[in-house]
């Protein structure tokens, strides 16, 4: 296979945006220099656009086998590769089975493998009465677990108790794994139901930030408790930081995300009746939304994960509006990039910045942080053209994912994803798949 050659004004490098050539051998970044190698035949000249790392997204729930009719591997990884997105990270609970067992992992293996048009990598999960899967599938390959500490809608993953992590987690620590956790716990005191179920500020209500506070208490407990690596999943309470700040001043092993729809859209924009912005936990408050964004500037937020949750429309109660009954998720997977990017651009945030938080961090927390998420020799040749000036309006017609309605629907959203490259292969181009099913499983090694 030939080199791919690209040349541009603004190339990413470790050392920030600059003049460069980038050249990719094997599918392998062989070099970042300033200068073309010697009888460059075919050269990539991208001018003005963007180079930088393909976006590493480890918060996608794909839902194969057994919910394909939600979304699948064939249409999440192509709207991954449309939006930017070079590896995912898939969720355990969507699919059926769940993938809390080996054996469970082993079919949704053999159902992805074929269909994948980028990397794919697998979280397991954390249920009660499944301590004895955690080493199987730990030395299968699993990215690390994922565990509920409230309903999490499927009634094959049950939330955990503290005494479920006192037995979980000591294993997860020995190899050295990350334990995702969707940090909401329901205290004692029943919150009253919604009696205007179209009312999203009811909703919102529902799901009060206390809920997070409690949940992130009792992990950063048992993170310093058990020295497991503690990871909490798209947070949206912003009145968590402060406890999140004093245990990473500690050196807990403690990291955090939060997704794109909290940082781009506020709950007083949200109309009733909206169920397309169900989610949980819910978007809050413009006040709120602007201290994560200030906790992600400082770096007290690691990163930003889309937590793509698609389901058939119906599932989500447009006729009724009812929020009680909707499904709770955006799907979104295709515009991690841009969401970031327009909700960003007006705050000063810089192209270093989105890289560090849809690149370089997310690589770290699944593993990759040696082969992925920079542009630097040796490093994979996954990669994303950009335009950060050009706009688009949301459409329908331009999302690959397998069910089209989504809250961004007919916004309009900065930087354009023109190419897509997987070690050096051209994956994506202006609308188009020139080469198609190039993805491939990523798996973990195991410390133990």
């Amino acid at each position: 296979m030939s080199d791919l050659i690209i040349k541009g004004n603004n190339i990413l490098t470790p050392d920030g945006l600059r003049p460069a050539v980038v050249v990719v051998r094997d599918g392998s970044i062989y070099s970042v220099s300033e200068t073309l190698p010697e009888n460059a035949v075919t050269i990539v000249d991208i001018g003005n656009s963007i180079l930088m790392p393909g976006i590493i997204d480890p918060h996608v729930h794909i839902n194969e086998p057994g919910r394909t009719d939600w979304e699948g591997f064939e249409t999440a990884t192509k709207a991954a590769v449309a939006g930017g997105v070079t590896t995912l990270i898939d969720m355990p609970l969507n699919a059926s089975p769940v993938t809390t067992s080996v054996k469970a992992l082993e079919e949704k293996i053999q159902a992805a493998t074929p269909q994948l048009h980028c990397n794919c990598g697998y979280w397991g999960g954390i249920i009660p009465g499944n301590t004895h899967e955690i080493e199987g599938l730990a030395h299968k390959g699993v990215s690390g677990f994922k565990a509920f500490l409230t309903h999490s809608g499927i009634e094959d993953f049950p939330n955990v108790t503290a005494a479920d992590l006192e037995m979980a987690m000591p294993i997860i620590a020995r190899h050295n794994l990350p334990l995702l956790v969707h940090c909401e716990l329901m205290p004692d005191l029943q919150y009253p139901l919604q009696d205007n179920k179209r009312s999203y500020r009811q909703y919102m209500a529902s799901r009060p930030p206390l809920w997070e506070q409690a949940a992130i208490a009792l992990m950063i407990h048992c993170c310093e408790l058990y020295q497991c690596r503690v990871h909490i999943v798209h947070l949206s309470a912003a009145a968590a930081i402060e406890t999140i700040t004093i245990a990473r001043q500690k050196g807990l092993p403690l990291t955090v995300e939060t997704a794109q729809h909290y940082l781009y859209f506020n709950a007083e924009e949200i109309p009733d009746g909206n169920t397309s912005f169900k989610c949980a936990p819910p978007i809050r408050e413009r006040e709120n939304n602007a201290q994560l964004w200030e906790a992600l500037k400082a770096g007290i937020i690691d990163f930003v994960a889309t937590d793509h949750s698609p389901c058939p429309p119906e599932l989500k109660q447009l006729e009724t509006g009812d929020f009680t009954l909707a499904w709770g998720g955006i799907a979104s997977l295709q515009l991690a990039l841009p969401a970031l990017w327009t909700a960003g651009r007006s705050r000063g945030i810089t192209i270093p910045q989105i890289a560090r938080w849809l690149c370089e961090n997310p690589a770290i927390l699944t593993g990759l942080q040696h082969k992925k998420g920079k542009i630097a020799e040796g490093y994979d040749g996954d990669l994303v053209v950009w335009d950060p000036e050009q706009s688009f309006t949301v459409n329908a017609e331009g999302l690959y994912h397998k069910h089209k309605l989504t809250p961004y629907l007919n916004e309009r959203l900065f930087g354009v994803v023109e190419q897509t490259y997987l070690k050096g292969v051209k994956v994506f181009d202006q609308g188009n798949f020139p080469h198609t099913h190039q993805g491939k499983n990523i798996f973990r090694q195991s410390n133990v």
